[in-house]
């Protein structure tokens, strides 16, 4: 199929022409067929005048022969029982109309149907060459003795009247349906021009531009709001391939330092083989090599965090985590038996990232606490430390961030702990806070138990 039958433009202009046929046929339809109902109602009702008044005169005992004077604007026959004619107008005596409508009857009467009639006429109607459209209605005299048949002409002037507006109905709907496709045509153009602008946007847009934002229409319409999503979405992107290229730069910063102390001792330990403890050395790689082993079991844990789908949790008494993992490093002031619904091994690092934090600061006490309240569990891990700078806060938990750089290389710490932190809280619908002080939050829902 040709990619012009398949655009929108063509599905939208065909479905407004084909539903503008439809609907402008069938009123035309209906409204021929009122009018053409209109005129042949106005002449039975005519007609059934004429039959009742030649009937009247029937009943009084007149003669048929003697109706021709009284009812000389009619078109008329009387009968008798045998059918034969007994009386007509003497203009078109012994004449025969064609296509008689006798659907309409002078009730009480019997309706006859019949396609062809011989009739009297008025004395006006002489054209005899002309087939005339006339309503005929059938009539009984009171004495059964004669059959009455009247008759109305179709008004002439109506009825082409009703032939010209078919006439100009028939070739313009569909002029008008196509008009109206034409015009749905217009209307979509216009209004998917935007959604091309943005598709060419979107399609010049490259992994290392992702800065560039789709035009917004200043529409307030459907189209615009989708310029409005799409330059969200962009940004989202933008801000986590951003994001990624700064971690991993800070991952090939931080391992590369680890890599090239143990290469450097090794360097030296071959080089001088005599001059060094060869035990000092290996004791001295080990621990580069555990730096770096913890360095990347951190690195794999976020990455699985980044882009962990939906995981099995089950219910956890944080409490206890708190106990065990803070047992003989840290006082722990538990409050109630608080369960939260996670992933045991997860939170257990959290608790641990936030005990070994804060006995890297801590001057002589570390105190876990483990509350609930108004329906969350709230861990809060507090040292006496030197505390935060209130502009540090919330920095602190980005990745490889550290506040005191030369003491935590020192202490072996990688700018990570924190960061797992909050994205381990994150992931289980939680938030991590650090407050006035060295004192870190923890809030996660609380899992109510019955």
């Amino acid at each position: 199929m040709p990619r012009f039958l398949r655009s929108t433009r063509f599905r939208v202009a065909l479905t407004a022409f084909a539903a503008s046929v439809v609907a402008l046929g069938a009123v035309s339809v209906w409204f021929v067929l009122q009018a053409e109902s209109r005129l042949r109602n106005a002449a039975a009702q005519l007609a059934d005048a004429h039959a009742d008044a030649i009937v009247q005169l029937l009943n009084t005992g007149a003669e048929p022969a003697g109706l021709t004077l009284l009812v000389r604007d009619s078109i008329y026959e009387v009968t008798d029982r045998a059918g034969r004619r007994l009386v007509s107008c003497p203009v078109l005596d012994g004449a025969t109309l064609a296509a008689f409508d006798t659907d309409v009857t002078l009730r009480p009467y019997e309706i006859v149907r019949s396609d062809q009639a011989s009739v009297g006429c008025a004395p006006e109607l002489r054209d005899l060459d002309e087939t005339l459209t006339v309503h005929v209605v059938h009539a009984v005299s009171g004495d059964s003795k004669y059959d009455v048949f009247a008759g109305v002409e179709i008004d002439a002037e109506g009825q082409a009247a009703v032939d010209s507006v078919r006439t100009v109905l028939t070739a313009g709907v569909p002029a008008v349906a196509l008009l109206i496709g034409v015009i749905a045509w217009l209307a979509v153009r216009r209004s998917l021009r935007p959604v091309e602008a943005i598709r060419g946007e979107v399609a010049e847009i490259g992994a290392h531009d992702l800065g560039r934002r789709v035009p917004e229409p200043g529409t307030g319409d459907e189209i615009a709001r989708l310029a409005g999503t799409m330059n969200t979405m962009l940004a989202r992107l933008d801000e986590a391939v951003t994001r990624q290229s700064r971690f991993t730069a800070d991952a090939s910063h931080e391992l590369r330092t680890p890599l090239a102390s143990l290469r450097t001792q090794l360097e030296v330990l071959l080089a001088h083989p005599d001059r060094l403890d060869w035990r000092d050395t290996c004791e001295n790689a080990l621990l580069d090599i555990t730096r770096l082993q913890d360095l990347v079991a951190d690195l794999v844990l976020l990455g699985k965090l980044d882009h962990a789908g939906p995981a099995r949790l089950e219910p956890v008494a944080l409490s206890e985590v708190a106990e065990t993992v803070a047992a003989g490093r840290a006082d722990v002031e538990v409050s109630g038996t608080p369960v939260v619904r996670g992933h045991r091994s997860r939170l257990e690092r959290l608790v641990r990232n936030l005990v070994d934090n804060a006995e890297r600061h801590a001057v002589s006490r570390v105190v876990v606490a483990v509350s609930a309240v108004d329906g969350q569990v709230v861990l809060t891990v507090t040292d006496d430390g030197p505390g935060i700078p209130e502009a540090d806060r919330e920095r602190v938990f980005d990745r490889f961030v550290r506040l005191d750089d030369a003491r935590a290389r020192d202490d072996g710490g990688s700018g990570l702990g924190l960061a797992i932190v909050a994205d381990i809280a994150r992931a289980h619908g939680g938030t991590a806070v650090a407050e006035a002080g060295s004192r870190f939050v923890v809030t996660l829902p609380e899992l109510k138990t019955s």
